[in-house]
């Protein structure tokens, strides 16, 4: 039984063929009245859904019904569904026959059951400019938080280093493969390489690598990948974890409840438990079949033409990068330099212009959505912003996908320009630690208005 997917519909953009995405018409108003085309430059915060995987999840509905164990028809569906999905995952990161495919919330949610699954005694090894995601689930002793060097080749000797220091016994390199703040790509392979001379394991966080490049866990020979579906266009709540299965074998559920357990029985003082294998193992409570679809989907649209996608976003952000460094007084944000390989993520700073201000002008004089803040990576955002101490410290970032279009880019280059040298047109006013604007009466959709 094989549910037949739907043919992903594309949209011209930089003279290349991408699939495209709900949402690619949406209009936004203006403070000053008038209604533009919605420049989402916020992909690398949650991507908008493909439309072949909204197609998908509409064919799935009229099927939705429990998964596993289910006698009637629509439940077989769907738990096919999920199976398949499995494999699509599989195949997707290029896993290995015995690894496991754990459906997660995301990738928040595959780090933290991964670090509730290593063997005690574990010395995890990580750089200190990771997204919280990658930066916090590890604790105790024998976390060893590597200080991000200025060239990447330097991370190299870097992780040699603290491997070199670490207590006999079961070791966990942590890797980022595309920073969320600059966008530039890590030397994985290389990285890993050190690992495995140090008898490591290595976990890669693809979450924003992975909606960019394809991600092989044989040829980068890392033992864990996660990713997260809503950066994959696929926004209904799933990621994975993928995997060696020992470690995921040996550990309690990290959720407790149905689905995990394979028998309870009531031993007087005290409840009997025997807990499923790997995955079911870790997905407590009835699956997301809906989100594992979608995921599953997306990953195979994506696979479908991988030099497509790379050639729309090279093309794009070869234009807002040179865009932006002619602007004065903007400076973009680096960890490495000019000439790193980097996915379409670029963070920068204002000479003179707080980055909440900048990003709230940019919603509502131009249509144009980014990112301000430190983007759940408070160490990284605030070495390269060249400032210390507590406090919170903003940039703005710019991210491109499958949804951006020259205009967009091109609008955003012209905004910045202005805002740069006159600041914004309009009023602000700082509200509970935003900026807004001080008179806004633009009309909300018709689904958010309340009548009374």
């Amino acid at each position: 039984m094989t549910l037949a997917l739907p043919t992903a519909r594309v949209a011209e953009s930089c003279e290349t063929t991408v699939p495209s995405v709900v949402g690619a018409r949406l209009t936004v108003p203006l403070l000053d009245g008038r209604q533009v085309s919605y420049a989402n430059l916020d992909h690398a915060a949650s991507a908008p859904c493909l439309d072949a995987v909204r197609d998908a999840v509409d064919e799935l509905l009229p099927w939705y019904a429990s998964v596993h164990r289910g006698a009637g028809f629509a439940s077989q569906v769907c738990t096919r569904v999920y199976g398949q999905a499995r494999d699509t995952l599989r195949k997707f990161v290029g896993a290995r026959p015995s690894d496991a495919v754990v459906f997660t919330r995301n990738t928040t949610d595959s780090l933290n059951l991964l670090a509730r699954s290593l063997p005690k005694g574990t010395s995890v090894v990580l750089f200190d400019t990771e997204h919280h995601a990658a930066l916090l689930p590890w604790r105790g002793p024998r976390v060893h938080r590597v200080e991000t060097p200025a060239h990447a080749g330097d991370t190299v000797l870097a992780l040699d280093a603290a491997l070199a220091e670490c207590p006999v016994g079961p070791r966990l390199v942590v890797l980022t493969g595309a920073s969320n703040v600059t966008g530039e790509v890590w030397p994985v392979a290389a990285l890993a390489a050190v690992a495995r001379r140090h008898g490591a394991r290595v976990a890669l966080d693809a979450a924003q690598l992975a909606p960019h490049r394809p991600v092989d866990i044989k040829a980068l020979d890392v033992d864990y990948v996660v990713l997260s579906g809503h950066k994959l266009y696929a926004p209904f709540g799933a990621g994975a974890l993928i995997g060696r299965s020992d470690w995921l074998q040996a550990a309690d559920p990290y959720l407790v409840g149905g689905g995990a357990t394979r028998q309870v029985v009531d031993w007087g003082d005290r409840l009997g438990v025997a807990w499923t294998a790997v995955p079911e193992r870790h997905e407590a409570g009835s699956p997301n079949v809906v989100g594992v679809h979608a995921l599953a989907v997306a990953c195979e649209t994506l696979a479908e033409d991988w030099a497509g996608v790379a050639a729309h976003e090279r093309a794009l952000f070869a234009r807002l990068r040179a865009g932006l460094t002619a602007i004065p007084g903007l400076r973009v944000l680096e960890l490495f330099g000019p000439e790193q390989d980097r996915v379409g993520v670029l963070s920068f700073s204002i000479d003179g212009l707080d980055a909440g201000l900048a990003a709230a002008a940019l919603s509502a004089e131009h249509g144009i959505g980014v990112r301000d803040g430190a983007f759940c990576a408070h160490i990284a955002t605030r070495r390269l912003l060249g400032r210390v101490g507590a406090e919170e410290q903003r940039a703005v970032r710019a991210s491109i996908g499958l949804g951006t279009t020259a205009e967009h880019i091109d609008r955003l280059i012209s905004a910045l320009r202005s805002l740069a040298a006159d600041g914004p047109a309009f009023r602000y006013a700082e509200v509970d630690g935003r900026w807004t604007p001080a008179d806004d009466d633009r009309p909300l959709p018709g689904f958010l208005r309340q009548t009374h």
